[in-house]
């Protein structure tokens, strides 16, 4: 079959420019990405081979070559693992068919213009990060080619772009098993002989520092030697392995370095930077396991998508038999990265068993302590990189005391909340600890920014009488205050729902039974006229300057919680809202004072409709005829003219 030339998509024509035009400060890093691929090859394969014995793959000498050869100024990163079919080539290496090239691409911009101001976040880490690290072989070399032949199949695919926006592809008879990637080297620099891709020195150098820790042997032929005979070219060189497999997490820890540690980590977390935290754990006795986690330092751009991928690397006796393993920690910790090795678990396990595996149960349930109790010794001992931590993942923990109850105390002792008690996030704890004499509850709003709740009408009569109100804007906060329900014995109570007495006062309770009676007329009425929109129309207790506002009944569900359901296709009844009125504001009580006055007040129902549509657009709704309030508004505000 002839090669057939192809386009590539824009954003990969982009990226590849970006790549030609050597953006990274490091370009070491190519080789630690090519390896890695190697290495997750050969991970399928034994895999693969485990669970189909009719597969027909020789998995006895599973390695990685590395050959340079400086005349032609290649270098050739071969594996003999999983392979690829000539559909996989086209899809996987042909095109960049996900919408992280985009946000890579965005991402990079602006590490760039980090560096440009003298910060150092550096932009290699951004190449694992998005799974584009194939191409950083551009960033070395003029042209790539791909020989691959998968597994099982007898024919292979020979790839090849000079990264000028097309690739060739074809299928070719003669192939080994696995996937070779030869890299076309650019012009060597004199200059610079510390990057010069041909020389066993510089590969040795790159291999030990990224790759040491890659359980598949690394080998480099030897350089060959003079031979003793006539006419003898030179004996065939030993292979030299360059790495030296050792697992991290079984050697003892004064053994391995902090370094060591990290280069794991941003082999199986794809990102160039270290991690914040690293933990390790062995569990001895009738089962035993060792674990390594990391905690990352920045949340991955997809965290909280469909797609997103997680899950530690599960090994059995130091064979790697899932990349991903989601039963090893629960989903709030799915941004955790690192390996569990077990030593009784089958070889050939299944998703599926996994999910019923008592053992995988206990490993998740220790784990997830383990991390947690992790968290707490950071916030104790150090408070600022516990505040970098849950900035970045801490609406991922929170789902947590929705989806796993006997995790939710551990949980709530590390969570931490915007206040208005000052800038700083606060504890549950410590919140309880401040409140008042006399207060009950722990009082908290949910809504889409700290500037919209502490603006909101609810808050007035809290904020004027110094009570504290904790201020929560993620998502998943209007659905586990409602789970948790108390925190030492205090209820979490909204202040835009049910009633409101943050303190008991007595004075305040007799005032509010005379204007009760004064006003209960005019309330009745507006409750009749305006009960297509809501359920009941009363005074209110919190509101100090505003006319008004509108609250949902205690056992109600939010709008937001409304909206949050109906966006996950379940649908569920609009609930109607309580009307509150301010009987201190001079637009209410004039309203009292015309219905008493009036036979007729056919002219006080615009008003009425007024005051309830302010209301609502306080709370930041929309009016349920936006023209018609308009109009209204235009109306009153010419009549004064």
């Amino acid at each position: 079959m002839p090669a057939e030339t192809f386009e590539f998509q824009v954003e990969a024509r982009q990226l590849l420019q970006l790549m030609i035009h050597s953006v990274y400060s490091n370009k070491d890093v190519f080789l630690r990405e090519l390896v890695s691929n190697a290495s997750d090859a050969l991970d399928k394969l034994r895999l693969e081979a485990l669970r189909d014995d009719s597969l027909g793959a020789d998995t006895s000498d599973l390695h990685i070559e590395i050959e340079t050869d400086p005349e032609a100024r290649t270098l050739t990163v071969r594996d003999n693992g999983i392979g690829m079919s000539y559909d996989e080539v086209g899809r996987l290496i042909g095109t960049i068919a996900n919408s992280g090239t985009a946000e890579f691409l965005r991402e990079l911009r602006e590490a760039k213009e980090k560096e440009a101001g003298g910060e150092t976040d550096g932009t290699e880490g951004l190449i694992g990060q998005f799974g584009v690290g194939f191409y950083s072989g551009f960033m070395v070399a003029d042209e790539m080619t791909v020989v691959t032949r998968r597994a099982g199949e007898s024919q292979g695919t020979r790839w090849s772009s000079r990264g000028e926006g097309t690739y060739s592809l074809e299928k070719v008879d003669e192939a080994p098993q696995g996937t070779a990637v030869t890299l076309h080297l650019k012009p060597a620099d004199p200059e610079d002989q510390l990057h010069d891709y041909t020389s066993p020195y510089t590969i040795r150098e790159i291999v030990k520092r990224y790759s040491d820790f890659i359980t598949w042997p690394i080998r480099m032929a030897g350089e060959k030697t003079p031979g003793d005979g006539e006419g003898d070219d030179g004996a065939e060189p030993a292979p030299e392995t360059l790495n030296s497999m050792k697992a991290l997490w079984a050697r003892p820890r004064d053994e391995v370095s902090e370094d060591e540690y990290h280069e794991l980590y941003k082999h199986i977390g794809h990102d160039w930077r270290p991690p914040l935290e690293t933990i390790r754990f062995q569990a001895e006795g009738t089962f035993e396991y060792q674990a390594l986690l990391f905690l990352p330092e920045h949340a991955p751009h997809d965290l909280f998508t469909r797609g997103y991928r997680h899950g530690l690397q599960l090994y059995v006796k130091r064979v790697l038999i899932m990349d991903d393993c989601e039963a090893l920690l629960p989903s709030f910790l799915r941004f955790v990265k690192g390996v569990v090795d077990a030593q009784d678990l089958s070889l050939n396990v299944s998703r599926e068993i996994l999910q019923q595996d008592r053992h995988i149960r206990m490993i998740q349930r220790r784990l997830t302590k383990k991390v947690l109790s992790s968290l707490k010794d950071m916030k104790n001992r150090e408070p600022e990189r516990f505040a970098t931590f849950w900035r970045e993942f801490g609406t991922a923990v929170k789902e947590g005391l929705v989806t796993d109850p006997d995790s939710r105390d551990a949980i709530l002792a590390v969570t931490t909340l915007a206040s208005t008690h000052g800038e700083e996030p606060t504890t549950l704890h410590e919140y309880v600890e401040r409140m008042r004499d006399g207060q009950d509850a722990i009082y908290y709003m949910t809504g889409e920014s700290r500037q919209s709740i502490e603006s909101s009408p609810h808050m007035e009569a809290l904020r004027a009488r110094d009570i504290e109100v904790l201020l929560l804007t993620d998502p998943v906060d209007e659905v586990w205050v409602d789970t948790v329900g108390e925190f030492e014995g205090r209820k979490l109570r909204s202040v835009a729902k049910g009633e409101v007495e943050a303190v008991p006062d007595e004075k305040g309770e007799e005032e509010r039974e005379k204007q009760g009676e004064e006003y209960a007329d005019l309330l009745g009425w507006m409750k009749e006229r305006l009960s297509e929109e809501v359920k009941d129309v009363r005074l209110s207790s919190r509101l100090t300057t505003s006319p008004a506002c509108v609250v949902s009944d205690t056992d109600d569900l939010s709008p937001a919680l409304e909206n949050m359901y109906r966006a996950m296709g379940q649908e569920v009844p609009k609930a109607k809202r309580i009307l509150e009125l301010n009987a201190g504001h001079p637009l209410v009580s004039a309203l009292n004072r015309a219905y008493g006055e009036r036979e007729d007040r056919s002219g006080l129902v615009e008003t009425a409709e007024l005051l309830h549509t302010l209301a609502v657009l306080a709370e930041g709704g929309r009016p349920e005829e936006p023209g018609r309030f308009v109009r209204t508004v235009a109306d009153r505000l010419a009549a004064t003219l």
